[in-house]
């Protein structure tokens, strides 16, 4: 009798060649020499724990209990142990912690990312909390309140699981997700604690991130008798959340948690504020200004967490294809299945040089050695690497389902949960369309996005060892046509440039991961193999012909 071999549990790090390469392009060999038994322990508990934990913390999510027995409102929200675990093993290697890690200097955020990329694909999502913290970190440090700032940050950044917390982000409300113009809810002053201004807040957050953290970063409208509507008006403040057990939250009334497509082990949930106490971050009237500190922080992880997704998605599938045999051989040994893995990896392969990148600015532009045109170029570099991986996730998300044909459909296997979990990272941090804007935004503020462009067509005209001529060509040809449809929009104005700005996010994220592969092809032929299989399935057409 014949039962099918599931697949197996494959390194993380162990199995990632292409990321052992750009390690060696990236990290100073004393910095990599330092981090890499992390990088190896994290690899190992891809096999193990995080498996373990992460299938658990699915199989039991979050469950929202409004009342006690005895009819008392207590609102509590129930996760996982699994769930817990993994809060532990991220404050215990330093997830949030090796961001800020001055030893590092510049090559701090790197070296974090790489921690990251190998955690999220087998956290259940644990690395939004871990985004929402290391976010609200970049804020606090940056505005807060000196007392609040050393409170908070000493917990956030914490490698000891019992001082670690999390936070959340409320943003989202009823009236709409990015556009946070029309938010409804109310700061209403309160007292005055040292150099902290405290309020306290009333409305409804339709849309709460990591809901069970011990504190939160969210918007509100002062309500001083002059209310300035739309975003101009919008002010920052912390929430630290008080929770008494059996007696509910203090200020906070949960309405329920919500049902999504994926990501099941997070708990989400929507709010009512009723007189929680929150200080305020920052200037009033600046909150949208604020978070933009924050926002490179958390599409940074989003792209991390595309990244990861995708490397595990094509490690699964890679496997698979050693067990499976079909019309005579296994599919390991089948030349089309070689190509359909060889594209995943190549596609793999480019995001994660792309990811890297947005990293290595993030670190120089933290540590004060960022130049001008490398800070310009990372305020356009993120959204579109934010949104050009978000899709390239789904993307190799849908192929290894059909890798593993009819089990692929099947829920317990576990596979489908690739699908449903990748499609988030295309809506959470800004939708496709709403960072394609974002773009054009911070190219009519600080010329981000020509000084992006500038780097690509310079990268263009190089050469490069393992690259063939061929392929060099079409990249140089890519970045001319680029160039050449900005122009073309911008000639027919505003609405033109909306209308195009989508397009020219994708063909631009695109190029820069190819370019990167150029590069990193210098010191390793096998990121050459990639860029050829990368450039035939996403490049090649549109710029021939």
């Amino acid at each position: 009798m014949f039962f099918q071999e599931a697949p197996g549990r494959p390194d993380l790090f162990a199995s990632d060649e292409p990321l052992h390469a750009l390690l060696r392009q990236r990290l100073p060999p004393e910095v990599l020499q330092e981090i890499r038994p992390q990088y190896e322990a994290i690899g190992r508990a891809t096999t193990g724990e995080l498996w373990d934990w992460m299938i658990r913390a699915e199989a039991e999510p979050p469950v929202h209990v409004a009342y006690d027995p005895w009819g008392r409102r207590i609102d509590e929200i129930r996760t996982s142990p699994a769930w817990e675990e993994l809060r532990k093993f991220s404050a215990r290697h330093g997830l949030v912690a090796t961001g800020y890690d001055d030893r590092l200097g510049e090559h701090r955020r790197v070296a974090q990312a790489v921690l990251l990329y190998l955690f999220s694909g087998t956290s259940a999502t644990y690395s939004c909390p871990l985004a929402m913290t290391d976010a609200a970190t970049r804020v606090l440090l940056d505005l807060a309140p000196g007392g609040l700032r050393d409170w908070l940050v000493a917990g956030l950044t914490a490698r000891d699981p019992d001082k670690f917390i999390t936070s959340g982000q409320w943003m989202t409300e009823r009236t709409g997700g990015s556009d946070v113009g029309n938010s409804e809810t109310i700061a209403r002053p309160s007292r005055v604690v040292g150099d902290e201004r405290r309020y306290t807040l009333h409305g409804v957050k339709w849309f709460t991130s990591a809901t069970t953290s011990e504190m939160a970063l969210t918007l509100a409208r002062i309500d001083d008798g002059g209310m300035t509507p739309g975003s101009r008006g919008l002010s920052l403040f912390c929430v630290e959340i008080g929770r008494e057990p059996g007696r509910g939250w203090t200020g906070i009334q949960v309405n329920r948690l919500k049902d999504k497509l994926g990501t099941k082990a997070l708990p989400t949930a929507e709010l009512t504020l009723d007189g929680v106490e929150a200080t305020l971050i920052g200037e009033p009237g600046r909150g949208v200004a604020n978070i933009s500190g924050m926002l490179n922080v958390t599409r940074l992880y989003n792209a991390i967490a595309s990244a990861s997704g995708i490397r595990r998605a094509c490690a699964l599938a890679r496997d698979y294809a050693t067990r499976r045999s079909a019309f005579g051989a296994r599919l390991i040994d089948l030349p089309l299945h070689q190509t359909t893995l060889g594209d995943m990896d190549a596609e793999a392969a480019a995001v994660l040089a792309l990811v890297l990148e947005g990293a290595a600015l993030l670190g120089r532009s933290e540590a004060g050695t960022a130049t001008e045109a490398e800070r310009r170029r990372l305020r356009a570099l993120i959204p579109i690497a934010k949104l050009t991986t978000a899709k390239q996730a789904v993307s190799i998300a849908s192929e290894a389902l059909e890798c593993f044909g009819g089990a692929g459909y099947v829920e317990d296997t576990g596979v489908p949960r690739l699908l449903r979990d990748a499609q988030v990272l295309t809506i959470w941090e800004g939708t496709t369309n709403v960072l394609s804007l974002d773009v054009l935004r911070a190219e009519a503020r600080e010329g981000a996005f020509t000084a992006l462009v500038q780097d690509l067509a310079a990268r263009a005209e190089r050469s490069y060892a393992n690259v063939a001529a061929g392929d060099l060509a079409t990249l140089r040809a890519g970045v001319r046509s680029l160039i050449g449809q900005v122009k073309t929009n911008m000639s027919r104005g505003e609405a033109a440039m909306q209308a195009g700005a989508r397009k020219i996010a994708l063909t631009t994220g695109y190029l820069t991961e190819a370019l990167l592969l150029a590069e990193a092809a210098d010191a390793e032929p096998v990121a050459g193999e990639h860029l050829a299989r990368f450039i035939a399935h996403r490049l090649r057409g549109p710029f021939e012909g």
